[in-house]
């Protein structure tokens, strides 16, 4: 079994700052890539960053040079810095693996989502 917690979700007046985390536990064998991901209201669900295995990543161009995605092989987490927040980044965020499990293949999980919040 693989679960993904996040936290870090809040409240933010625009122009302030975030950091979320995640943390995949379980049966893991492997992780190749972990990500956040957010949905607001009334929209489809959109990449934020990925971050692979090996360190690339990739951003929504609507995030570029203010968030940033780090992660932690050892332990198996994954942050969000968040910084020059605006209110149209409000949304919950959700945690993403690319996870291989002990006796399985190559699957993709999700965290239950935290909720950001940014005020104008």
């Amino acid at each position: 079994q693989v679960q993904l917690v996040e936290s870090g979700g809040g409240l933010v007046q625009a122009g302030g700052s975030l950091r979320l985390s995640c943390a995949a536990s379980g049966s893991i064998l492997s992780i190749r890539s972990m990500g956040w991901y957010r949905q607001a209201p009334g929209k489809e669900r959109e990449l934020v960053a990925r971050i692979i295995s090996r360190g690339s990543t990739n951003y929504a161009d609507s995030v570029k040079g203010r968030f940033t995605i780090s992660g932690d092989n050892a332990k198996n987490t994954v942050a969000l810095q968040m910084n020059s927040l605006k209110p149209e980044d409000t949304a919950v965020y959700y945690c993403n693996a690319d996870v291989l499990a002990y006796g399985s293949h190559w699957s993709g999980y999700w965290g239950q989502g935290t909720q950001v919040t940014v005020s104008s």
